[in-house]
């Protein structure tokens, strides 16, 4: 007998019908013996329609309401899948997270979880012999008692969270693909299913523009060393495939120098011309940027000839591009830069693998095979197990399958 945690995404509980099609997914494991958590978002398009009813209600809306209103969703789902799975003779109670309790921070709307009690949900097992049917996506801070969510994709990282405090023995997250890919089949055709996938690809991956997973889910995984599968809840539920396992470096015996490719459009370029070159102002430039939430990615700095100036060029998410310049814009006669440029058509495309590490001159290759499909970079990062290079978006495709071939993805 194990101890599972299942989790189920948005298009996975979309209407009825597919909440019937979860509950079946979920009879088999408890059928097969396993004692059983089941972590659910809210169906397809409801948070969206929450978001829109808080704006409409108020545009500068509390952020504490606004987590009551949008953590709903899920309990909708998790109230409807406890009845659809007792409708099949399978015991089940729903939790609201607070009744757990999941412990978080009190950062509403991203809040992070700081603890979880599985006391209540394995005495659920033990004594009810039933299934604990979870809201995924929220929590409560203890000191206000105020319901608190964990941002989007946030039911990922319950589930893990979940999993790492009831000591499952695996989580799987169904969502409506079957597995992490070499990159979007949408863009590659050749695009393979990865069978394993090592915790540090996964989380570059991630964080990289692959959507199957969210960021923080993988980071608990990886630290709680949580055994997680990517698998479809669209595959027959009496016959399902294995889907994809996040694991251990060390528990995948064949390396692949590259493991995937990943792009992200949500990418903006700025550019500071003419900026003094003198200790403090790389701190005067970033500082205000990190105190208003603006993620800095991709840096590059540029000494001109003459060693005083200097260009500064570096990316933030395409959501916070104009609120990025106008920080910069309102201190620039403190910086001193001669002017402001930026690009919002531009895409960052990221080749990833830990066998980087013991392989020479992998980011080379890429440079030029992008070189002689005449692909411009525009800026380049790199660290141990990926490589990212930013282009203009109009290359996004030929830049993606361009690397796919190359590092031999195509016929894994």
């Amino acid at each position: 007998m194990a101890r599972l945690v299942m989790k189920f995404g948005g298009t996975s509980v979309a209407n009825i019908e597919r909440i019937r099609n979860v509950a079946l997914h979920v009879k088999r494991e408890v059928e097969a013996g396993h004692q059983v958590a089941v972590v659910v978002s809210a169906m397809s398009g409801k948070t969206n329609e929450l978001v829109a009813w808080c704006k409409d209600a108020a545009p500068l809306y509390d952020q504490r309401e606004y987590d009551a209103v949008v953590a709903s969703g899920e309990l909708v789902t998790a109230g409807l899948l406890a009845m659809a799975l007792q409708n099949i003779n399978i015991p089940a109670r729903s939790w609201q997270g607070w009744q757990i309790p999941i412990l978080t921070s009190d950062a509403h709307g991203s809040a992070r979880i700081e603890g979880v009690d599985g006391t209540a949900l394995l005495e659920g097992f033990d004594k009810h012999h039933e299934v604990a049917v979870i809201a995924g996506f929220q929590g409560i801070h203890k000191e206000t008692g105020r319901v608190t969510t964990l941002g989007r994709g946030g039911s990922d990282t319950s589930a893990v969270a979940i999993a790492a405090a009831i000591g499952a023995d695996r989580c799987d997250i169904y969502t409506d693909v079957d597995g992490v890919y070499t990159t979007d089949p949408r863009i590659v055709t050749k695009a393979q299913r990865l069978d394993r996938v090592a915790f540090e690809e996964m989380l570059e991956m991630a964080s990289l523009g692959a959507k199957v997973l969210q960021v923080r889910s993988v980071e608990l995984a990886m630290v709680h060393k949580v055994k997680t599968f990517v698998r479809s809840s669209f595959d027959d539920p009496a016959n399902p495939q294995p889907g994809t396992l996040i694991c251990d470096e060390e528990d995948i015996l064949e390396q692949q120098v590259v493991t995937g490719i990943a792009y992200s459009k949500d990418e903006a370029q700025i550019t500071l011309r003419r900026v003094a070159d003198k200790p403090g102002v790389a701190a005067a430039i970033f500082v205000p940027l990190a105190d208003a939430n603006i993620n800095v990615d991709m840096i590059i700095q540029v000494v001109s000839d003459d060693k005083a100036t200097t260009d500064l060029t570096f990316t933030v998410p395409t959501a916070d591009f104009e609120r990025a310049k106008a920080i910069l814009e309102k201190a620039k006669p403190a910086l001193g830069f001669g002017d402001i440029q930026g690009a919002t058509n531009v895409v960052k495309v990221s080749a990833i693998g830990i066998g980087m590490r013991s392989h020479a001159g992998v980011a080379a290759k890429a440079f030029k095979a992008l070189a002689d499909k005449g692909i411009n970079i525009r800026a380049i990062t790199t660290s141990e197990i990926k490589f990212s290079v930013l282009i203009d978006a109009e290359y996004t495709e030929l830049a993606v399958r361009t690397l796919h071939t190359l590092y031999g993805l195509d016929k894994v």
